[in-house]
C-alpha cells in the first residue's frame, strides 16, 4: 500500500474527498477540515493500492492538487511496509496486478532528483571507493575489488539520467550526467594524487601496475561480456528502483567494474603506464554507457505498459477473468 498525505485547498476539497471515497482502490480516508496551516487548507490522508497509486495521484492533480496550480496544495507519498485491514485487502484486490509491478512515477522521479543532487557525501564515497579499487589493483585482490564496487555510489546518477531521458526531464538528465562526470574526475584526481604520494614514499611504482595480475587484469581489458554485464546490471538496477527492491542494488554494485576501472585509470595516469590508460578508460565508458542504455530502454517499456490506456485495458481483462471464474 501507498500512504498519501494531502493538503487540499478549500475550493477543491469536496471534489478530492468525493473522488477518494468513490475509488474502490483507495481506503482509510481521513479528513481534518481546516487543519492545515502552511499552506492553509484541509488535511486529508488515505491509503492506496500500490499498483493504482500513479492513477490516483494523476487524478488528484487534475482536481487541483498540481504543484503548478494557482492554489497552494501538497501531496506527500509514503510506502507502507504492512497493513492489517480488510478494507486494504479489498482495495488491493480492486487494483489488478501485483503490488511490486505497480510503479509510482512520482516516487521514481523524486528519487532521481535526489540522486542527481551534488553532495559532499557522494564525492566522498566515490573517492573512497576509487581509492580502495586502486589498492585492490596493486594488491591484485578480488575481495577489495568487490568492496570498492559496493561502496561506489555511481548508480544513483546513472538511474537519474535514465529517468530524465524517459520522463522528458532534460535538466534532470544533464544534472545527473554532470554529477557523474565531475564525480569520477574528482575521484580519479584524488586517487592519482594519493598514488603519487605513495610512489614518492617508495611504496609503489609502475612495475606494480604493469606486472601480470591474474585476479584483477580484467579491469583494464574490456570485452564483449563487459558490455553484456553492463546492460544486464543497468536493467536490474532500474527494475529494483521501480519495484521498490533496493536490496537488489547490491548485486548491481558488484557486477559492473566502473569504480575499479576508475581506480586502475588513476594509477595508470599517476604511475605513467600508458598501456593501461586506454583500456581502463574504455572499461569505464563501456560500463556507464551500457547501464544508461539498458536502464533507459527498460524504463521506456515500463512507461508504455503503465500508460492509462494500457492499464485500463489490463483492468478490463482482469475484471472479465474474475467474472468468468465466479
Amino acid at each position: 500500500m501507498i500512504h498519501l498525505r494531502l493538503i487540499v485547498p478549500g475550493e477543491c476539497s469536496d471534489a478530492v474527498v468525493g473522488y477518494l471515497r468513490s475509488d474502490e482502490r483507495v481506503t482509510h480516508v481521513v479528513v481534518w477540515p481546516g487543519a492545515a496551516v502552511d499552506p492553509p487548507g484541509d488535511a486529508v490522508a488515505c491509503d492506496v493500492a500500490r499498483e493504482a497509486a500513479s492513477d490516483v495521484i494523476a487524478t488528484l492533480k487534475s482536481l487541483g492538487l498540481s504543484d503548478d496550480g494557482e492554489a497552494a496544495a501538497a501531496i506527500a507519498i509514503e510506502e507502507v511496509a504492512a497493513t492489517s485491514s480488510r478494507s486494504a485487502a479489498l482495495a488491493e484486490k480492486a487494483a489488478p496486478g501485483a503490488g511490486e509491478d505497480g510503479i509510482v512515477w512520482d516516487v521514481v522521479l523524486g528519487r532521481a532528483r535526489a540522486d542527481a543532487e551534488s553532495s559532499w557525501a557522494f564525492y566522498a564515497f566515490l573517492c573512497l571507493a576509487t581509492t580502495i579499487a586502486a589498492i585492490a589493483v596493486i594488491a591484485d585482490s578480488p575481495i577489495l575489488v568487490v568492496g570498492a564496487m559496493v561502496v561506489g555510489p555511481e548508480f544513483g546518477p546513472v538511474a537519474a539520467i535514465c529517468v530524465g531521458i524517459v520522463l522528458g526531464r532534460a535538466r534532470l538528465a544533464l544534472d545527473a550526467a554532470r554529477l557523474l562526470v565531475l564525480g569520477f574526475a574528482v575521484a580519479i584526481a584524488v586517487t592519482g594524487g594519493l598514488a603519487l604520494l605513495a610512489g614518492a614514499a617508495g611504496w609503489i611504482d609502475g612495475t606494480d601496475l604493469a606486472r601480470p595480475r591474474p585476479n584483477t587484469g580484467f579491469i583494464w581489458t574490456p570485452d564483449r561480456w563487459s558490455f553484456v554485464v553492463a546492460l544486464l546490471a543497468g536493467a536490474a538496477g532500474v527494475l529494483s528502483l521501480t519495484a521498490g527492491r533496493s536490496s537488489a542494488l547490491v548485486g548491481v554494485f558488484i557486477s559492473v567494474t566502473t569504480v575499479p576501472a576508475a581506480g586502475n585509470l588513476a594509477l595508470a595516469l599517476a604511475l605513467r603506464v600508458p598501456d593501461e590508460i586506454g583500456g581502463a578508460s574504455l572499461q569505464l565508458g563501456v560500463n556507464l554507457f551500457g547501464m544508461v542504455l539498458a536502464g533507459t530502454a527498460l524504463l521506456a517499456v515500463q512507461r508504455v505498459l503503465t500508460r492509462p490506456d494500457v492499464r485500463a485495458a489490463r483492468a478490463a481483462r482482469y475484471s472479465a477473468q474474475r467474472s468468468r471464474t465466479r
